[in-house]
């Protein structure tokens, strides 16, 4: 109820991933009288769509803190309570990212041993499989060592669970590779990658530059969630502007015409790689629920990329093997902790 084009569009999405679906029931929660004739016009699809009413909706403009306390009632609220009653296997919510985040945190809690919960998203690559992983992108716009440490593991964890990277290479963005470079919490960040990359499954190949985001050198790009937030609102930007200009440049003339004609099939495969909506959904990594985060302006298709993530997610048991490999990370780097002293005092 809470996005910016409206329930809709919402609706929209969810019939197109109903479709595709075909064995998945949906819990649609917000205000009936407006979902209901929404619904109507898709029969086929509404004996697998249950209307959740709620009263109220949390809008972009309410403060996270406001919706914590005062929250109980709204769409959101009652979303994320299906989620932790376990009558939802995950949740998609366009809404409002602060309050979505302060919601799922205190009604689902965090997995046990992360300190702070990140928002993850796929980001088009050269890489086989086709995408890279990038973490945090908004759920909080600082981070120290620790948090960038944890976000390495949950990012692996993605990699290797939801897109099946036997050894995820981890990158930690920067201004620069140089070793010398970044702040201090990022250098900190650095060497405690290289000390536990074992434990954490995954492959450390050091700072990474905005260039590397893309590329084929990594599998996940680990950041805070404000340099990833603006990173991700630039690519997007960035692929839209692509878009547009080259619709103007084959609209240009008659002869400009022919050749979009001619190049049209890699012309939509080009649209198809770099298209932001076939990417859309951020994953709230490390809490006790499956959260994805669609954006707030996103149409149709975005919605339904949404979707299928959060389905593909649920299917494959992706909460319960990801806690297993945070807490086994989190036990064998306070096993390290204990060892090293015993290693000095022996040398």
């Amino acid at each position: 109820m809470g996005g910016d084009r409206g329930p809709a569009l919402v609706v929209a999405g969810l019939v197109l991933s109903a479709t595709a679906f075909p064995e998945t029931h949906f819990l649609l929660h917000g205000q009936e009288a407006e979902l209901t004739p929404l619904l109507a016009k898709h029969p086929q699809i509404a004996p697998r769509v249950t209307i959740c009413h709620a009263e109220r909706v949390v809008t972009m403009h309410d403060k996270p803190s406001n919706v914590m306390r005062h929250g109980a009632g709204t769409s959101m609220w009652g979303t994320i309570d299906s989620l932790k009653d376990g009558k939802a296997n995950a949740a998609v919510s366009c809404g409002n990212t602060g309050a979505l985040m302060a919601v799922s945190m205190i009604r689902l809690r965090k997995l046990p041993g992360v300190n702070r919960p990140a928002i993850a998203c796929l980001w088009p690559s050269r890489n086989p499989g086709g995408f890279n992983i990038m973490l945090d992108v908004g759920a909080d716009i600082k981070a120290d060592p620790e948090d960038l440490l944890q976000y390495a593991t949950m990012g692996a964890a993605y990699a290797n669970l939801g897109l099946n990277t036997s050894k995820p290479r981890i990158g930690l963005l920067n201004v620069g590779t140089e070793e010398h470079k970044g702040r201090a919490e990022l250098k900190e960040a650095h060497d405690r990658m290289i000390q536990e990359a074992a434990a954490g499954g995954y492959e450390f190949v050091g700072f990474v530059e905005g260039g590397d985001i893309p590329s084929d050198r990594v599998d996940v790009i680990v950041t805070d969630g404000f340099t990833g937030n603006i990173a991700l609102k630039t690519g997007e930007g960035t692929a839209k502007l692509i878009g547009d200009l080259l619709k103007e440049a084959f609209n240009a003339g008659l002869m400009s015409k022919i050749a979009g004609l001619l190049g049209l099939n890699s012309l939509k495969r080009l649209q198809k790689r770099i298209d932001p909506r076939r990417v859309n959904g951020g994953v709230f990594l490390g809490l006790n629920g499956v959260v994805i985060k669609s954006h707030g302006s996103a149409d149709e298709t975005g919605v339904a990329a949404a979707i299928s993530l959060a389905i593909q997610l649920a299917s494959n048991d992706f909460l319960q093997r990801l806690a297993g490999r945070v807490a086994s990370t989190a036990v064998a780097g306070q096993d390290d902790a204990m060892i090293k002293p015993d290693a000095g005092q022996q040398e």
